[in-house]
């Protein structure tokens, strides 16, 4: 007996370790669709582990709830130390982990219990008591890849149903999604009290409240997931009323701009009609033999119609005014501005779609040079067009200091600036435009300068 009692306490560690050991392996797969850091999410669930064994080995015992608080916080520290970005989407995620780690090992426990007292109750096993102890072991392992199985199987459908992996959380958004994870985490407390209150009381398995338990169980997990599914859906429409709100503010800008290109339309017949008078001036000038007053007159002239004009010949008015509007910004700034961009003027483009582009490209590469003196000695913007075959490309390049952080699901940089501002959507928006033109952008960052590619086909 007291070798066999020996036995029992061994395998009963070992299941404990094991069921500490598969809980940071969880907790990491759990992590790892978050973050791009792969040794992060590892380190916080071997951080978990740890300390849960940590806990388990220490001469003072330690009740579930502040054992399970203190592993979870664990590994929340090491994954944000390892991956300091997107905190409120790390809490969240730690608070439905510390959830699914009371619904979904409660679950297996009581099946568990059910099992092993069905098991030990049958002829076979009261005929042979020198099996217990292999029933015993068999059991504990069966708790442990139950245990792991549910979890696993709960974490997949809420990693699942959160789609946008790479956004972070507001603090109003993280206490409205932990709210379930919370009633979910007091809802079981208060039911497993109940359970073992009933089993001390009669020392019998209480049915009612095991089925009850399952129940509610499976009804937590699922309102958590449910909540991750809504709270994706309300952002993605949120999400895409920004961007249209957005898109039509720059198509705004760009009537804007076509009703500046009529206004010099306007003003050019104003010279033409001026012309002749213009041309007797400096004819009679000449003729009197007043040169200097005939090239004053001349350079005055120039001077006007440059100033009206402007200096970029795209071949489209709309863009015209668009890359004057940059060049002049620009300037004023200290940045060099070079523009060798054409419009195809004898392809079916449309000149709103390209003015789309232009506008978003030109203000990202506008807003992200670095300020002139602050290690950039020339900051500059130059932007050009070529033809290959039917594909129309356009290419932005602009200098840039530090390192771009990329979204893994858009493929595209992710901006530090608030959504909720309207930024981060300029190369999104091009994107979009390229697709009705079946074509695509390509985005570089090296050698200290950001160039942004974008491919229209024209047939």
């Amino acid at each position: 007996m007291e070798q066999g009692g020996v036995w029992v306490e061994v395998v009963s560690h070992a299941a404990v370790a094991a069921e500490m050991l598969a809980a940071g392996y969880v907790l990491y797969r759990f992590f790892r669709p978050f973050s791009e850091n792969i040794r992060g999410a590892l380190a916080a669930g071997g951080t978990y582990s740890a300390v849960m064994l940590v806990l388990y080995i220490l001469p003072r015992t330690f009740s579930r709830f502040p054992a399970y608080g203190m592993g979870i916080l664990a590994a929340l520290a090491v994954f944000c130390q390892s991956d300091r970005r997107r905190y409120g989407q790390k809490v969240f995620l730690a608070a439905v982990f510390f959830s699914l780690r009371w619904l979904t090992w409660a679950a297996a426990e009581i099946l568990y219990d059910k099992l092993y007292h069905l098991a030990e109750e049958t002829r076979f096993m009261l005929a042979r008591p020198d099996l217990w102890l292999p029933l015993y072991a068999v059991m504990c392992l069966f708790y442990v890849a139950a245990g792991t199985l549910f979890t696993g199987a709960a974490v997949w459908s809420i990693s699942r149903a959160y789609a946008n992996k790479y956004s972070d959380m507001a603090v109003r958004e993280l206490l409205v999604m932990s709210s379930p994870a919370f009633v979910g985490v007091v809802g079981y407390m208060v039911m497993w009290y109940y359970r073992s209150f009933y089993i001390r009381s009669t020392g019998e398995m209480p049915e009612f409240y095991d089925v009850l338990t399952l129940l509610y169980c499976l009804a937590a997990v699922a309102a958590m997931a449910g909540s991750v599914v809504l709270y994706e859906r309300i952002r993605a429409g949120q999400d895409e009323r920004l961007r249209n709100e957005l898109l039509a503010a720059q198509l705004d800008s760009i009537r804007g701009h076509i009703a500046q290109v009529e206004e010099l339309y306007q003003d050019i017949r104003g010279i033409r009609h001026d012309m002749t008078n213009h041309i007797l001036t400096l004819e009679s000038l000449y003729q009197t033999d007043r040169r200097e007053e005939a090239e004053h007159y001349g350079r005055e002239l120039k001077s006007g119609l440059s100033a009206m004009v402007g200096e970029i010949g795209s071949g489209n008015p709309v863009t015209d005014v668009i890359l004057q509007g940059i060049k002049t910004e620009s300037e004023k700034r200290g940045i060099r501005f070079e523009s060798a961009f054409h419009y195809p003027g004898d392809s079916a483009l449309n000149a709103f779609d390209v003015s789309v582009i232009l506008h978003n490209a030109l203000q990202n590469a506008l807003e992200n040079v670095p300020i002139p003196g602050q290690g950039t000695e020339e900051p500059y913007i130059a932007i050009r067009s070529y033809r290959r075959r039917n594909a129309f490309m356009i290419e932005v390049r602009n200098s840039f200091e530090g390192n771009l952080q990329w979204d893994v699901e858009t493929g595209l940089p992710a901006t530090a600036k608030e959504r909720a501002e309207g930024h981060g959507y300029g190369l999104i928006n091009i994107r979009k435009v390229s697709g009705r033109y079946f074509g695509d952008i390509d985005v570089d960052a090296s050698g200290g300068e950001f160039r942004l590619s974008v491919m229209l086909m024209l047939e």
